[in-house]
């Protein structure tokens, strides 16, 4: 498996959307959850509701194609950091945790002088670390088991992540295994790429597997966040 270039390209591929499209997911999601608990910001309860609509409602595939398509970024590695940056699931979850905050903290921050980024880096996300650690682990997993957006948006091999070719090999042994012809050839080469694809299927777990042990207290601390508390 590792001495297979385009599996090894891929895992390369997945480990950089994955890690930098976690970052900004971070850097997009926490602020606009921590500004959606002021009060004070005009149309706030407008701004909900209008990324509220998004999770039910969307353009479609082929408007969204089109959109990237005249953005110029069809068939960049950006396009796989960019769309999805922000969930409003997740959203919701860092709206619900912030909101539980003393407001106690932030009011004496402010009289120490700290303007409302400040609070907020240095008071409020260190305050957060299950938070924090939950939303790692959301975004971690999903850009790693992400492929659709890659197999529309993506042409070249060297860009494409490792589920599209965990993805190939999947489908390459199912044509072998469905072969008529080509006797005990056809069925060692099946059994070939089975093997292949069971390999991958755990080289591509590890990661995940590795990380979580290191995040799991953090989850376990915010697997409640944004329920009710009676």
């Amino acid at each position: 498996v590792f001495g297979a270039k385009d599996i090894m390209t891929g895992y390369v591929n997945t480990i950089f959307y994955t890690v930098v499209g976690t970052i900004i997911n971070l850097l997009v999601t926490l602020p606009a959850g921590y500004a959606l608990t002021k009060k004070a910001i005009p149309g706030r309860n407008l701004v909900m509701t209008m990324f509220m609509i998004t999770m039910y409602f969307s353009g479609g595939l082929i408007p969204t194609f089109l959109v990237v398509n005249k953005l110029g970024l069809y068939n960049t590695r950006t396009i796989l950091l960019v769309m999805g940056a922000f969930s409003v699931y997740n959203c919701i979850i860092c709206r619900s945790f912030f909101a539980a905050l003393p407001q106690e903290l932030e009011e004496a921050a402010e009289i120490d002088g700290c303007n409302p980024i400040r609070s907020f880096v240095q008071i409020v996300l260190p305050l957060s670390k299950a938070l924090i650690g939950v939303m790692v682990l959301y975004f971690g997993v999903g850009h790693w088991n992400s492929y659709f957006n890659a197999m529309i948006y993506l042409v070249d091999e060297d860009k494409k992540p490792l589920q599209l070719v965990l993805r190939r090999i999947l489908l390459r042994a199912q044509e072998l295994a469905t072969m008529e012809e080509g006797g005990e050839y056809a069925a060692m080469m099946a059994d070939r790429e089975a093997l292949i694809r069971y390999a991958v299927i755990v080289v591509s777990a590890a990661p995940l597997l590795i990380i979580y042990p290191f995040l799991q207290k953090y989850f376990d601390k915010g697997v409640l966040i944004g329920s009710v508390k009676g």
